[in-house]
């Protein structure tokens, strides 16, 4: 186990799989995110429900694959496409009862990789679809101290580009 939130949710491990064999490979492959690094910095989304900061992404559609759902969930929730996604590898997650399943389960999910330059950040607000669930977006560093950040969700940060941002 790599971390286990307040919650009892458990990240597992990361597993260096190929991407298109991980949804054959391993199973319920239900969700994609993906950290996003503006510069040397992360951008964040609050999550209006959840009521906390975390990175990008959600459940996977009928008939997609991982990226297609991972490049979804950036248009939708930042606004941005054309852009080059970096696959890191496949979640491993035990997950206690939720909205989405009255029972403990695993689960695994693609985690993605993107690289934004700082001069997009401009363009983020007036292309943004999905308002309804991440009501804003902000860089780490503009997050106070004392706001709530997605504790798995600040765990995945260090798996692009964490070493030389002291994450």
């Amino acid at each position: 186990m790599i971390f286990k939130d307040s919650r009892g949710n458990e990240l597992m491990e990361i597993i260096d799989v190929d991407e298109v064999l991980a949804m054959t490979a391993y199973a319920p492959v239900t969700h994609c995110l993906a950290v996003v690094m503006v510069g040397d910095d992360y951008l964040l989304g609050w999550n209006r429900w959840r009521k906390d900061w975390e990175i990008f992404g959600g459940c996977m559609e009928a008939g997609e694959s991982m990226r297609e759902a991972v490049a979804r969930e950036i248009m939708e929730e930042i606004g941005i496409s054309d852009i080059q996604i970096d696959y890191i590898g496949l979640m491993h997650l035990e997950l206690v009862p939720d909205y989405f399943s009255t029972e403990r389960r695993r689960e695994y999910g693609g985690l993605y990789g993107i690289r934004l330059r700082p001069e997009e950040l401009d363009k983020i607000e007036s292309h943004r679809l999905d308002r309804e669930e991440i009501e804003k977006v902000a860089l780490l560093k503009d997050i106070g101290a004392d706001e709530k950040i997605a504790e798995i969700d600040k765990e995945l940060l260090l798996y692009y580009g964490g070493d030389e941002n002291g994450i």
